[in-house]
């Protein structure tokens, strides 16, 4: 039989760490991270409160450290130091500059509780990570958008937001009452009740001109923004179905899904794909021409209609 002390040893250092990073923490979250049973999470809290770990618990609730008590500075792994230089590096090209400093200045303080042979592991792969340029997420002139929406989330306080549509290129100000930041498709965006429409509505971060926390607490009980996101749309749809190019199929696999994609099935050589679009005038057949070459237009006619309109604007001008 295997011993299995040095495995639970590090289950229940891993757990006392995990209290501290957390006001409450629940005994099924502690059960799925270490894949292991209640009754087992049970007995190894039962071990911390026995070496005098000061645990106080709340029937439903969770588990708590008392107020004050912390763990001297932790040692890292090799792999952990690793993580840090990809987490910096995503840092530094994914969010804002005035977070990006903040995420700097933590990792001057997690770099000084390195081993000196850990710190001579991380100069040495440091610069030889790069992310490449991407396309701005972020207004110059609002370069505290997600200090400011993390404050605002976190404190249940209004926003004050100047903002750029797209469609109308015209600049509003708005209350909001930020519920949540996601990032999708190489963009940040965030999803906040505007008192101005008087109903939830998704903002791009890099057409926010202005933002500012206000006094103003929030007015209604958000609920988790998986919420919002998963609602099913109930704007107009139009179904669509297209015949294309077996080995240009593949390609669409990450768009597809911002223009309503349903489903797919084999047609010989080719792939049938079935969309449900909430935009056929405009951005589907946009997005048709980028392959239209390889591909054929089943159904509706209006989309070869507004696909042969978009062409016959192009070829006006290279005449």
């Amino acid at each position: 039989m295997l011993d299995e002390t040095p495995k639970r040893f590090d289950r229940i250092v891993a757990i006392l760490i995990q209290l501290q990073s957390k006001k409450i923490v629940k005994a099924q979250e502690l059960a799925d991270r270490f894949e292991c049973s209640l009754r087992t999470i049970y007995r190894d809290i039962r071990t911390l409160e026995a070496s005098g770990v000061p645990i106080y618990s709340e029937a439903g609730v969770g588990y708590a450290l008392m107020d004050g008590y912390r763990l001297p500075p932790v040692m890292f792994t090799r792999e952990e130091v690793s993580s840090f230089i990809a987490a910096e590096k995503l840092m530094q090209k994914f969010t804002d500059p005035s977070l990006g400093t903040h995420y700097a200045s933590a990792m001057y303080k997690l770099k000084s509780v390195l081993r000196s042979n850990d710190k001579d592991y991380l100069s040495n792969i440091e610069s030889r990570i790069v992310m490449q340029d991407a396309e701005p997420m972020f207004n110059d002139n609002s370069p505290n958008t997600l200090a400011v929406l993390f404050e605002g989330i976190a404190e249940k306080k209004q926003i004050l937001l100047t903002y750029k549509t797209f469609e109308k290129d015209e600049t509003t100000e708005r209350n909001l009452e930020p519920v949540g930041v996601f990032h999708d498709n190489n963009n940040w965006y965030f999803l906040g009740y505007c008192h101005l429409r008087k109903d939830y509505r998704q903002f791009r971060t890099d057409r926010i001109q202005g933002i500012k926390k206000t006094d103003a607490d929030f007015t209604i009980e958000h609920n988790a923004l998986e919420t919002y996101l998963t609602k099913t749309e109930t704007c107009p749809t139009t179904k669509v179905r297209i015949l294309i190019d077996r080995k240009i199929a593949r390609y669409l696999a990450t768009e597809r899904k911002y223009h309503g994609f349903i489903s797919q099935k084999d047609v010989g050589e080719k792939i049938e794909m079935t969309f449900m679009s909430r935009d056929i005038n405009n951005a589907f057949p946009r997005w048709f021409l980028m392959y239209g070459d390889y591909a054929e237009i089943l159904e509706p006619e209006i989309l070869k209609t507004n696909v042969l309109e978009l062409l016959e604007i192009n070829r006006k001008r290279l005449l």
